[in-house]
């Protein structure tokens, strides 16, 4: 009976050992972020400070992505390109404890998302090649669970470090334990050799992206802008005393669970009703601004779990609708420029975040919904327009 026992499809068994790389690697740099805000705050750095590198570090990283995701159409050097992004991530966290100043700081935490960066549009293509076989929205949707649960532990690893020491510092270094244990896994992964036959396809540079493309991903930069970084809520936490700093990292792991949880749901979601969807999620994320910034302790953790289930959406479908309306052998650029977009706007949006903080809070929840809520409309009236440019790149040349 054992030789009748049935194994995973190979695109599955790709995409659950991708996502043990992203799981080791999320306990790494996600536990760090859990713990950013109020690091730089006892470093010295003001709300505005914190807004504008949590911020820079996503627009400085975008504009790399655009130049990864063309190089990695261009060379077809996926997995050298993946390799060296997490390589910078996992150098960079550890090196956070040994940080004096702010601004050393911020240097790190911009170096590590720019390896973030570096290997994101490589390692979707490759991720996405594996989606085709078994529904985008699931493929990234299952993905990002197993990510997420890095995103759990993480945190989780950093409060009882903090717990213990009394101190943000000492937490970063046992984060390279992770780190190692990432590496390790994509090592693995590249064993699996699912690459090989995106690399064999032939470029087609000379084919422009499709103008939805352009539309979605204005959009998809709109929500950005009006979507909330999570160390400006850790801020607003500390200093507010809605939770103290050692539930900090724990609340971080709770969002992170939700978040995973709420991708697969999304995800699934995602396969039959398309980017309606991720309409949903929006509507989800909309309350984390006033119930984070506006009210009490149980309000603030409401808040947090509905900035997680917005985001969850967001990394279930937002990649998903990208791989079912361009083809493979454009999507490297694709997924970079896409990216380039949502940092920029990402990044604009944390530093006025930031600026009204210290000005008005209810100026800030203002902006952060009124953004949401025109990328919603947008992505509503684009139902069509995707749909028709699914079928285009389904169907045979």
């Amino acid at each position: 009976m054992a030789g009748h026992k049935r194994r995973w499809p190979a695109p599955l068994r790709f995409i659950v050992c991708l996502g043990l790389v992203s799981l080791f690697a999320d306990m790494t740099y996600e536990g760090a972020r859990s713990v950013i805000g109020p690091f730089l705050q006892n470093l010295g750095a003001s709300a505005a400070l914190v807004g504008f590198i949590a911020g820079f570090g996503e627009m400085l990283a975008a504009s790399l992505r655009l130049f990864s995701g063309r190089l990695a159409d261009r060379t077809r050097a996926y997995w050298t390109i993946t390799f060296l992004g997490y390589a910078l991530t996992l150098v960079a966290v550890p090196l956070l404890a040994f940080a004096g100043n702010w601004q050393l700081a911020a240097l790190l935490v911009i170096a590590e998302r720019t390896g973030k960066s570096l290997r994101g549009p490589a390692r979707d293509v490759l991720l996405s090649g594996a989606t085709d076989a078994v529904g985008h929205g699931f493929g990234f949707g299952l993905h990002t669970a197993l990510d997420q649960t890095g995103a759990v532990l993480g945190p989780l690893f950093v409060a009882a470090a903090v717990a213990r020491s009394h101190r943000f510092g000492p937490a970063f270094l046992w984060l390279a334990v992770p780190g190692v244990a990432a590496l390790a896994a994509l090592v693995a992964a590249r064993a699996l050799n699912p690459g090989e036959t995106v690399a064999a396809q032939p470029a087609r540079a000379s084919q422009p992206l499709p103008r939805v493309f352009w539309i979605y991903a204005a959009a998809a930069g709109l929500l950005a802008c009006g979507f909330v970084d999570f160390p400006l809520l850790a801020y607003h936490f500390q200093k507010t005393a809605l939770v103290q700093p050692t539930v900090i990292p724990v609340v971080y792991a709770g969002a992170m669970g939700m978040n995973g949880l709420a991708a697969l749901l999304f995800g699934r979601l995602f396969d039959r009703y398309g980017i309606r969807t991720l309409t949903y999620g929006i509507a989800a994320s909309l309350l984390a601004p006033p119930l984070g910034f506006l009210g009490g302790p149980a309000a603030a953790i409401a808040g947090v779990a509905c900035w997680a289930a917005g985001l969850g959406a967001q990394d279930a479908c937002l990649r998903a609708g990208i791989a079912q309306v361009v083809s493979m052998n454009k999507r490297g650029g694709a997924f970079g420029a896409f990216n380039a977009v949502y940092g920029v706007m990402w990044f604009l949006g944390s530093a006025a975040m930031g600026l009204l903080y210290d000005h008005s809070v209810t100026a800030l929840v203002v902006f952060g919904v009124a953004a949401q809520s025109a990328a919603a409309t947008m992505f509503l009236r684009l139902r069509k327009p995707l749909e028709a440019a699914r079928a285009a790149n389904s169907s045979p040349a």
